[in-house]
């Protein structure tokens, strides 16, 4: 394994979703077969959803599951997903899914890592205009930045 959060074969471009569960879905498949979560994380971030909205602005959504839900994170990791077209997410835009999954309270960081790149309006329209998942990864690259 590596110590990287994120890793190109965990960075989708060009995605489609019939919603907001769909989309956490398909974010949870690439944690799932990354071996960073087991398949019942899939039902925590679910239930972190229903509770409280992972919607962050921006176009973001960073869903990721409850502390109930700890013991099916095997490692700290990332997995991107941008949308073609807009998911309905509580009322607001996405195009952007962030799966999050973090060992030992290590996803605050990532959070905050990922809360800087999206705060800033020139990096999201990159990543919006990114033209492939190589591209993408590299805009998000200092997530991987210890």
């Amino acid at each position: 394994m590596t110590d990287k959060v994120l890793e190109l074969d965990r960075v989708r471009v060009g995605a489609h979703a019939s919603g907001m569960e769909d989309a956490i879905a398909q974010a949870a498949e690439l944690l799932v077969s990354a071996g960073a979560v087991t398949p019942e994380y899939l039902g925590y971030m679910l239930e972190r959803e229903k509770s409280v909205s992972t919607y962050m602005g921006n176009f973001l959504a960073i869903p990721h599951g409850t502390n109930e839900g700890k013991d099916t994170i095997l490692e700290s990791a990332l997995s991107f997903v941008r949308y073609d077209q807009p998911i309905d997410w509580g009322g607001n835009e996405v195009r952007f899914v962030v799966g999050i999954a973090g060992k030992e309270n290590g996803h605050l960081e990532i959070l905050t890592k990922i809360a800087i790149i999206f705060s800033d309006e020139d990096q999201v329209q990159q990543l919006l205009d990114a033209p492939s998942a190589e591209a993408v990864y590299e805009i998000l690259s200092e997530v991987n930045e210890g």
